[in-house]
């Protein structure tokens, strides 16, 4: 077996051949790979972590009220910049192109409403926040073409890619496309955490910080509750936080999410990969953990420049084992909420669930596109008819995973104003205005096709056939 140093040089010598990519490219993923075979893990030790204090989580409602002065809040504005990450495709619900062209409502993607929000700002303040869009290699040219269509609003959109790394094959840590696999199965981009590193390589940072911004809001594109928050951003400013964490209260669905802790005098980020074993359940507890990372982040712009030019930012690395035709591959990659730990006077603050709201599958669509929520300047808004804080759990079968298909076994989307739980097995087909309250369950057996019949109210019903509507 070669040793981690003859590793290492192999694969450098087999990057320095590889031209699709860029040398801060080729430097950043060698020292990726050799953080990773060097065993850096950082192990925590289950006794020294704490739970963290309001000083270091700060609850949401403390927060001190924004300027009444609208001028006094463009000049706050002024120093933001929205940053969504959109380097995923729309695969997982049966869709091309990048996710955040998915139809949310009344006809608006993702990225229309994400246009739409920061488009009203800048009109409401005269102040000029620009969105960035962090793409992928499979999202980038998809993305160039979309964007078009906004060229004639009030809001400046940039574009960077993340970086493009080769995938490493797991037997001997060789570069995927050093063995001739030279197609887009060959590379990864390596998980949000690079969004540091790729806004200083784009030429970005450096832009941003010369035109007097001083932070920026990173999110997922398809986090709708995502939307810029002029008290956390006045708070930030006023107590020089150079980084800051949405966190919000877990529900029995969240369990897997990271958690912050405080540990050894730091807050960080506590991940499920990094619990031991024995701790997995306490973990998932929300007794102990009460709180989990939305991903909405929040970053001061010259500690990214500091922290990235000193190479500091040191991120746990998330090893994620796939296959490309039978060949074992790896891909490294690390998350951005892992970060905190670096910036001076990071804390989280711990936000109403409203600002988590993703969609990641068409159950949530179907949340969504109800009448729980309006929208109103491209800003999705819960209906306040619904007594009950927490969203209806709704699971879907199989035959709903596509968004087409989704959508055409709902002739429209039902009211759920006072549904607590719905689950939907086999061939079934909504017609229009369906009202659902309590607990509803629908299963029919394969082959069987259930057509629930117009303006029907299905009440704590379990149904599993026609006979029981």
């Amino acid at each position: 077996m070669a040793t981690d140093t003859e590793k290492i040089s192999q694969l450098k010598s087999a990057v320095a051949n590889l031209n699709q990519i860029s040398e801060s490219e080729k430097t950043g993923f060698v020292n990726l790979v050799s953080r990773y075979l060097s065993g850096e893990a950082q192990h925590v030790e289950w006794s020294k972590i704490q739970t963290p204090t309001d000083e270091v989580v700060v609850p949401y409602d403390t927060l001190e009220s924004t300027p009444e002065d609208p001028e006094e809040t463009k000049m706050l504005l002024d120093k933001l910049v929205v940053l969504k990450l959109n380097g995923g495709l729309g695969t997982t619900m049966g869709c091309t192109g990048p996710k955040s062209v998915i139809e949310v409502r009344n006809g608006l993607t993702f990225l229309d409403l994400i246009v739409i929000q920061i488009e009203s700002l800048n009109k409401k303040y005269g102040c000029s926040v620009p969105l960035l869009l962090m793409n992928s290699f499979n999202t980038h040219d998809d993305t160039q073409k979309i964007i078009e269509k906004y060229s004639n609003s009030n809001i400046e959109i940039h574009t960077f890619n993340q970086s493009q790394y080769p995938r490493l094959v797991a037997d001997d840590f060789v570069p995927l496309p050093s063995k001739g696999h030279t197609d887009k199965d060959g590379w990864y981009p390596p998980g949000h955490g690079d969004v540091f590193p790729s806004l200083k390589n784009s030429g970005k940072l450096d832009a941003l910080l010369s035109q007097g911004k001083e932070y920026v809001f990173v999110a997922n594109s398809d986090n709708l509750g995502a939307v810029v928050d002029l008290k956390i951003l006045n708070h930030l400013i006023r107590n020089k936080n150079e980084y800051c964490m949405e966190v919000t209260p877990k529900t029995l669905a969240d369990v897997k999410g990271g958690t912050l802790i405080s540990y050894e005098g730091k807050v960080q980020l506590l991940e499920i990969a990094q619990v031991p074993d024995q701790h997995v359940n306490e973990f998932k507890s929300i007794e102990k953990f009460k709180i989990f990372n939305t991903n909405n982040l929040w970053v001061n712009l010259k500690a990214i420049k500091r922290l990235v030019e000193a190479d500091a930012l040191k991120m746990e690395i998330i090893p994620n084992p796939k296959e490309v035709d039978g060949v074992k591959v790896l891909q490294l990659e690390t998350a951005a909420g892992a970060a905190i730990r670096f910036f001076d006077h990071a804390i989280g603050i711990n936000v109403p669930r409203s600002r988590f709201l993703p969609v990641k599958a068409s159950s949530d669509l179907l949340l969504v596109q109800s009448d729980l929520y309006t929208v109103v300047d491209g800003f999705v808004i819960r209906n306040p008819a619904r007594a009950n804080p927490a969203n209806p759990s709704i699971e879907l079968g199989p035959e709903f995973k596509k968004v087409a298909s989704f959508l055409s076994r709902f002739k429209s989307i039902p009211s759920i104003i006072e549904l607590d739980s719905l689950k939907v097995a086999g061939d079934v087909w909504f017609g229009a205005n369906v009202t659902l309250k309590g607990k509803v369950s629908i299963a029919v057996k394969s082959g069987v096709k259930l057509e629930i019949p117009e303006g029907v109210v299905l009440e704590n019903k379990e149904i599993n056939g026609p006979e029981d509507l």
